[in-house]
């Protein structure tokens, strides 16, 4: 199945992938405007045997036969990725100073 990927200039690391190449007639009115100008990013040949590096390539076929669009969403930062409990003082032990 043969796809375009759009990245959104307005929304860091949101991707669009559209089952026909600069169409976005089935894509919701709403949504275009949120993401604002789109950029062609690639043109993508899917298979149920091809990795995609954050989505599951099964529902990305599916979403595109279905809607003929689907939306990768900019990836959530672990804020307290450096920092965990585990790598600092136990909670309510006290450090004194000798």
């Amino acid at each position: 199945m043969q796809c375009s990927i759009y990245r959104s200039r307005r929304k860091d690391g949101c991707y669009l992938y559209c089952a026909v190449k600069d169409d976005f007639a089935a894509v919701p009115r709403p949504l275009l405007e949120t993401l604002g100008e789109l950029t062609h990013a690639m043109d993508l040949e899917l298979t149920p045997q091809r990795k995609l590096a954050r989505e599951d390539v099964l529902a990305v076929m599916q979403a595109l036969e279905e809607k003929g669009w689907f939306l990768q969403l900019a990836q959530q930062e672990d804020w307290a990725a450096e920092w965990r409990p585990a790598t600092t003082p136990a909670w309510g032990v006290s450090v004194r100073n000798q």
